[in-house]
This record gives C-alpha cells, structure tokens and sequence, in this order.
C-alpha cells in the first residue's frame, strides 16, 4: 500500500508494509525530533564501516541536529528531500537526493543506506522506487540523479542498474575502505 503526498510535510507517511521476511515498515519524511534517532543509525553504520563515505567518524548530537536543520529547510525550498525507513520506532534505512546549484541545479545526488539487520529483504528495492516517485514530485528542477557507488559492492552495483542507472566513469582508487583503496563508481540516470 503506498500512499504519495505532494507536499514534504514533516512526518508524512508514503510507504507502509511488509519486508521479504515479513517486517511491517514505514517510509516517511523527517521531522525535528529525529535527530537522535538519526545520530544512532548513522554512527552504527560508521563503526560498521559499510559502504557509506563516513568510516568509523562518529557525530555529535549537536552535529546532526544542525544536519537535519539544514536538511529541512533545504527541503522547504524544494533543494532536498530524504526518506526515513522505520521499523517500529528503530530508523533502519534512509535515503535522500540532494540538488545541486548553479548551472547543475538540474542535477540531483542520490544516496541510500540500509541497516545491517534489515538488509537482504527488499528494503532498498522499496526505497530506491519510492525515493524515485517522489523526488519526480517533489524536486521541480531534477532532470538527472547521480550516484557514487563502492565497486566493490556488486550488489548494489547491480540493484542501481535495474533502476536503470548507468555507469559513466570510475575514479581508480577514489574510495578509502577498511584501509584498502577501491575504485569509485559514478552512475547516473535521467530523472523526469
């Protein structure tokens, strides 16, 4: 069942059911109060070290308060939206688009996470679709969404080209992981 809102009013729902393994989800926008929740998930994906750009830093709650304020009113202005991924209470996935400015204000990033727990159930399918629909109604000016990517994560490699984002370069050695230099993989595909 998915419900689609046209506005990024805070705390509004555009997801709710079940995972592969039968976990009832929600999928909604971020409101104020989120920024502990958010501070949790994040610094556990950080120690983890997967295949996110933060590698073991750990933020301040005074850090993602400012992140998330930023984020809202980035959202406000039609430059930004983001996706949280709610199992009961616990944030277990988020995703988010970012536009950018200027001459590339047409441009928007896209980037997504999982919780280590809850990956393997069709979550990020979920979240890459509905991340999708709504950036198409929400962010006016996208035409294009790009995305970096591990290469040594073929699967989500390969999830991002069912979603028909294409691969359009590589930067040899761009990404520090677990203290070994892989290379860095952009891929992009046509928003509108």
């Amino acid at each position: 069942m998915i419900k689609s809102y046209t506005s990024l009013k805070p705390k509004t729902i555009v997801y709710q059911g079940k995972t592969n393994k039968d976990h009832e989800i929600v999928i909604r926008y971020p409101m104020k109060t989120d920024s502990a929740e958010m501070l949790r998930y994040i610094n556990t994906l950080s120690k983890e070290q997967t295949f996110i750009l933060f590698q073991g830093e750990q933020l301040t709650i005074k850090e993602e308060t400012a992140y998330l304020r930023s984020l809202l009113n980035k959202m406000k202005k039609g430059n930004a939206m983001m996706l949280l991924v709610f199992y009961h209470n616990q944030l277990i996935g988020e995703s988010n688009v970012e536009m950018r400015d200027k001459a590339t204000k047409h441009e928007g990033s896209f980037g997504i996470s999982i919780a280590r727990e809850f990956r393997n159930e069709g979550i990020g399918k979920i979240l890459i679709q509905v991340t999708l629909d709504e950036a198409k109604k929400t962010l006016s000016n996208i035409r294009i969404m790009t995305l970096g990517c591990f290469a040594n994560n073929p699967l989500a490699y390969e999830l991002y080209k069912k979603f028909n984002f294409i691969e359009y370069g590589k930067l040899p050695k761009g990404i520090l992981h677990k203290g070994t230099y892989i290379d860095h993989i952009f891929m992009y595909k046509q928003a509108q």
